[in-house]
């Protein structure tokens, strides 16, 4: 019997202790369990305190040209390049050989239009009334400073250049604005109002003539402040003028409105080109001597006097373009894309 009791007390000694690791085992683990998110944390904290983090590869640089992007202005340099500006502030250069890259601007606004008096100057203007100019054929820019504001709105719609550094810039609120220092200082020249002018063309013997919208023309020059209303008959806003001497000009507008003149913008008569879509730009091409008008939904139209022929860029894309320029022989186009016409064949920069 003695020795059966014995035998049971050690048996449940020796159970006992078999328990006990296992009993330990599972404290620690529990232990471990509930230190382990701070330890994660702590952990954390010194990788963001202690490590830097090491740059691996190259910097991505963004395309110059992007497919978001929409475009306003078209300038020619001396050597032939051509300038662009549009929105996000881009200033693109765009070489002989196509090559395309953006220039360093200190605005990200729309800039609406630019224009270059020479091999070196240049301006460009845009949303919020921003004004910016180059010395350098558009390498650095410098943005204006005090350039006369509304307090309605300010959106500069158009910038044009003459001689010895003069500009005149066009927008909202009857916004006319003029440099006589290749841009750097501006000064208002006609009072605010309720109209936005989109253009303004500068004659040789210094005459500007001014269109906005309702069919608003204006006669100045370059260095008053005094302006002769024109009554154009039309309602339609106009929203570019152009002139190939200082007699001959042609002004296009919203629901195809084309307005010709032969006495320097005194007097003015609606001509059919065959469009009824809005136009946006006017262009003379001297080699071809005819006018070009282009507008919305690719929309394009080529002659003088009472002979005009019309079409679409491409049929594929009824884009719409604000701005042409002749090149030589080739025709800058510039809107919702960037691109070349040679009076058969569009031909679109890709990104």
């Amino acid at each position: 019997m003695w020795v059966i009791i014995m035998s049971n007390i050690m048996t449940s000694e020796q159970h006992a202790q078999r328990k006990l690791p296992l009993r330990f085992l599972r404290k620690l683990v529990n232990v471990i369990m509930a230190l382990m998110p701070w330890a994660i944390i702590a952990a954390l904290l010194c990788a963001a305190i202690f490590i830097k983090p090491q740059s691996v590869g190259s910097t991505i640089i963004p395309s110059a040209l992007e497919r978001r992007d929409q475009f306003y202005g078209l300038a020619e340099l001396k050597d032939g390049s051509v300038l662009v500006s549009g929105s996000y502030g881009k200033v693109l250069s765009i070489n002989k050989d196509g090559k395309v890259s953006r220039l360093d601007t200190p605005t990200r606004k729309t800039l609406q239009d630019i224009a270059v008096w020479d091999s070196t100057h240049a301006v460009a203007v845009g949303n919020d009334g921003v004004i910016i100019f180059s010395g350098d054929a558009g390498l650095t820019w410098q943005q204006a400073v005090d350039v006369p504001r509304s307090e309605v709105a300010n959106k500069l719609n158009r910038v044009r250049v003459g001689n010895d550094g003069f500009a005149i810039a066009t927008g909202e609120m009857g916004a006319v604005l003029a440099s006589y220092d290749f841009g750097e200082k501006w000064q208002r020249v006609r009072e605010e109002e309720d109209v936005a002018w989109n253009d303004v063309a500068i004659l040789d013997d210094g005459q500007l003539i001014l269109v906005g919208e309702f069919g608003r023309i204006l006669l100045g020059r370059v260095g008053s402040e005094e302006w002769q209303e024109v009554d154009s008959l039309q309602a339609s806003s106009l929203m570019s003028v152009n002139f190939r001497d200082q007699l001959h000009g042609l002004a296009v507008g919203l629901e195809g409105l084309v307005l010709e003149t032969e006495d320097g913008g005194h007097n003015w008569n609606a001509m059919e080109v065959g469009l009824t879509d809005h136009l946006f730009d006017v262009v003379w091409l001297a080699e071809q001597k005819q006018w070009f008008v282009t507008g919305s939904l690719g929309r394009w139209a080529v002659g003088k006097g009472g002979e005009w022929e019309n079409g679409i860029l491409d049929k594929r894309n009824l884009s719409w373009h604000v701005r042409a320029l002749p090149v030589g022989n080739t025709l800058w186009l510039v809107g919702a894309n960037i691109g070349t016409w040679d009076g058969e064949r569009w031909s679109q920069l890709r990104p």
